[in-house]
């Protein structure tokens, strides 16, 4: 079996071939082919929450099971928010492929998700960027966007500054575009043709007014049914809303099923899964002027297909440790 580490993960695949899985697996998720539970969460007294994801596709040739905790106190301990654990299995004899450092895969896979979304929902000529969260999945966003448009200008706001400037100094080595910090989110949020959220807020990180015509947005932050990451004033002015799983957005997206509880939206306003327009059973944007948004939860498939990826090209580079279980 073999034991991979994050910068195993990270030194294994570039975003673009995770691009290339991603979009992959929700092709096979929407067509029905892919086998992916809703995932099952445990909280904690202090806030944290660890969750359960298996997932199985015929197309990846394996199972995965990826144990992720998300403790958002754990910047207090300058420890990573985000910790995850992903076992990559054979599906012919049962045994175990890898054991793999999962935080990374989740960020590359919610970053190439975003790059995925982007590409087939965002003007052509998009090239300003907001991102709201400047932790390891805005940096993945960052790099995924940045893969798929000609973003020229970025602008980063979190609610700690210093993170900003960590952020600025570690990605102006890795993308080419204008790097700058942002006041306040509303402000990195102003014009822009591409916002990507991505906190674990409860409560909304910027407002409905500050958004041009033809922007899209991906929300990848919230993941619970107590938050929303997007606000109800931004989802209901959406022209067109776009989500990785109806049931899990169902079961997960705060984001949207607060505004139809309240009756300010309904199912029947989720236009499509993104499988579907990766597929190409649906059309992505229609209008230069259309306002968008693609809201994930993030799924197993998506883990299992970045898993197999890492897994086969850590064989072909040799990264990694083989060990006898």
């Amino acid at each position: 079996m073999l034991v991979l580490s994050g910068d195993d993960v990270r030194a294994a695949v570039d975003i673009q071939q995770v691009i290339g899985a991603v979009r992959s697996a929700y092709i096979e998720y929407s067509a029905g082919k892919a086998v992916v539970p809703i995932r099952t969460p445990i909280t904690f007294d202090n806030g944290g929450l660890t969750l359960f994801m298996p997932g199985y596709s015929p197309g990846a040739g394996a199972s995965v099971m990826k144990i992720v905790s998300v403790f958002p106190n754990n910047s207090e301990r300058a420890l990573p928010t985000i910790m995850a654990l992903g076992v990559l299995t054979d599906t012919e004899t049962g045994a175990p492929l890898a054991v793999m450092e999962a935080g990374s895969i989740t960020a590359l896979r919610t970053g190439a998700a975003s790059g995925l979304a982007t590409d087939l929902l965002a003007g052509q000529d998009a090239s300003t960027l907001a991102i709201i969260g400047a932790g390891v999945q805005g940096r993945t966003q960052l790099e995924a966007i940045c893969a798929v448009r000609p973003i020229t200008s970025v602008r980063i706001y979190d609610r700690d500054p210093a993170r900003v400037a960590a952020f600025i100094a570690d990605m102006a080595l890795r993308v080419s575009a204008r790097l700058e910090a942002a006041v306040t989110a509303d402000d990195a949020v102003d014009g822009a043709d591409v916002i990507a959220a991505a906190t674990t807020s409860k409560s909304p990180v910027f407002s409905a007014d500050r958004l041009a015509p033809g922007a899209h947005i991906n929300g990848v932050g919230s993941s619970t049914l107590d938050a929303q990451e997007i606000g109800r004033d931004v989802v209901c002015r959406m022209d067109r809303i776009v989500v990785d799983s109806r049931e899990a957005a169902m079961a997960e997206a705060g984001d949207l099923v607060v505004p139809m509880r309240e009756g300010l939206l309904s199912a029947e306003t989720f236009f499509a899964e993104i499988g579907e327009i990766a597929a190409g059973s649906k059309p992505g944007r229609q209008r230069p002027d259309e306002l968008t948004l693609f809201k994930a939860v993030g799924i197993a498939v998506l883990d299992l297909f970045a898993a197999k990826l890492v897994y086969e090209q850590a064989i072909a580079t040799g990264l990694g440790v083989t060990v006898a279980l």
